[in-house]
This record gives structure tokens, sequence and C-alpha cells, in this order.
């Protein structure tokens, strides 16, 4: 995925600079690992580091790797295989409608299911009810 990635967008936008790729194993790291990486996302001198990860993994490194690196992080989760031509976009009309997370638990629904019907509901559960305790509370 990361090689024909890398070759779309190459060949796409020929003045890009990519500067830095890696697809990490699908374990947890050694601290030995980490710090390599870390110091080479360093090194590369990238100014954006896009993360895929997925969901919600990639948010919790991003979290906890928050200030290590001079460059801005962004999580990109699926856009990966998308435009790595790796997975089918939802169709236009869908994505149109807001219901492209829909078109990819179909496709997915095993992976998928629980971050669609358990993490978030609890998401927006719990920014209601954090939106409504700050505008309850008069400000100074």
């Amino acid at each position: 995925v990361m090689r024909r990635l890398r070759a779309k967008l190459e060949s796409e936008f020929p003045g890009l600079a990519l500067v830095y790729f890696v697809s990490p194993p699908f374990r947890p790291l050694s601290t030995d690992e980490e710090q390599k990486i870390s110091s080479d996302i360093c090194d590369s001198g990238v100014r954006i580091l896009f993360v895929a990860l997925g969901c919600p993994k990639q948010e919790r490194w991003m979290h906890a790797h928050r200030g290590r690196f001079p460059a801005v992080m962004v999580g990109i989760g699926a856009a990966v295989d998308f435009i790595a031509g790796t997975k089918r976009e939802a169709p236009r009309v869908l994505q149109d409608l807001g219901l492209e997370w829909l078109f990819r638990l179909g496709a997915e629904p095993r992976r998928l299911w629980r971050r669609y019907f358990y993490n978030n509901p609890r998401f927006a559960l719990s920014f209601l009810a954090q939106l409504a305790a700050s505008r309850a509370t008069p400000e100074d």
C-alpha cells in the first residue's frame, strides 16, 4: 500500500517532497523502535506528518507524540487506501449525503461496527454533555 501510495503521489504531484515513509508493524513498538522512528521523523525535515494508523490508534499515537516533532500531525486513516487504490470510496451520492460511513460499514462490518455503534455514540454524548456543562457555567 505504501509503495502504491508513494508512486501515485509522485506521479500526480511531481514537485511534492515526500521525505519520510514508514509502515510500522501491527504490534506495539519496542522502546528502541519508537525512538528510532521519532528520530527519523525529526531528521527527515518533514513539516506535515500524515499519520494513517487507523482510528483510534492514530489519534492515540499523535496525542502521545505531541510536541516531539517540528511538524504538524494530521490523522488521515483510510485516505491512504483510497489514494493508493486499494479500497473503494463510497459512491459520490453517498458522500454528498454524509453517508460514506454506511458504505464503509457495509464493506468492513467486522472491523467497523464497534466504532460506529459504540465509540461514536459515546463520543457524541460526551461532547454534548461537555457543551451543556460549558453553557451552564456563567462566564467570568
